[in-house]
């Protein structure tokens, strides 16, 4: 018969694992930092560019605000892949719903998608995501976890930079704020990551959404900007010591002969 409550076998099985040497797998640190807020008349969702892959900066202009529907978009910390390719998805079942009903999608319909997605894999797709739109109700913000939870605030951060994201939103939100001051509430926050966070840089992109209209400001802002460089990178002749020395003198095949060598047997191919 199954027994209430927790259950601690697997911390047992592990620490027996340990003792014969086994070392635990590491963590995984993926570098990020996506922000969200609802101000007065929509969403005003935002983004770093910088794609890491360990210690590396693997692409400089990454896209990680995704398209889901004409009112709702979603900002995508995680595995590239893994974000892209749900979003994806997702994306094709709204176009699918829209083209069934004849509705203009809501923001909870995806909210929804993405949690039952996700939760199918117990958090083995590494997507975090903060998901912002408007629809007849309104505008709405959910953050979206890769286990399949899900919250509702009027203001979140996700990804490795997300602490220095949230303290300029603790620090500065207000409700009813205009667009141009949320714009660059947001713009504050992805700044504060990029700049405090080693795996969030380069330029902050913003998707600004109302009943209206979408604007996506791709970019809205270069945090980084790259500087001249100072030094002088030409070394006079004579400055790294010379261990060897290797002359090659051309030659020119002036005859080639093939000579049949006696009672060699022949090569089978």
């Amino acid at each position: 018969m199954m027994q209430r409550g927790f259950s601690f076998d697997l911390c047992g099985r592990n620490a027996l694992l340990e003792e014969k040497g086994m070392k635990p797998p590491k963590t995984v640190k993926t570098g990020t930092t996506i922000a969200g807020l609802v101000y007065k008349d929509g969403i005003v969702l935002g983004a770093d560019t910088r794609a890491t892959e360990d210690t590396i900066v693997a692409d400089k202009n990454c896209s990680k605000i995704h398209y889901l529907a004409p009112n709702i978009y979603c900002c995508g910390a995680g595995t590239a892949a893994d974000t892209e390719n749900v979003t994806m998805m997702i994306s094709s079942q709204i176009e699918l719903h829209r083209l069934n009903t004849g509705r203009k999608a809501r923001v909870g319909m995806a909210c929804r998608l993405l949690k039952q997605f996700l939760f199918r894999y117990q958090g083995y797709i590494s997507a975090a995501l903060v998901l912002g739109g408007v629809d007849i109700t309104g505008p709405h913000l959910y953050s979206v976890y890769p286990h399949g939870s899900t919250d509702t605030l009027p203001y979140v951060t996700m990804g490795s930079g997300s602490l220095a994201a949230m303290a300029v939103f603790e620090s500065n939100y207000r409700p009813d704020m205009e667009e141009e001051e949320a714009k660059m509430l947001v713009r504050n926050a992805i700044a504060a990551g990029i700049f405090n966070d080693l795996g969030s840089g380069t330029n902050v992109d913003l998707c600004v959404i109302t009943a209206d209209k979408t604007d996506y400001l791709r970019p809205f802002d270069e945090a980084n900007v790259k500087g001249e460089r100072q030094g002088d990178y030409k070394y006079r002749r004579g400055t790294t010591a010379v261990l060897r020395e290797d002359v090659r003198i051309p030659y020119e095949v002036t005859e080639e002969r093939v000579r049949e060598v006696a009672g060699a047997e022949s090569m089978e191919t």
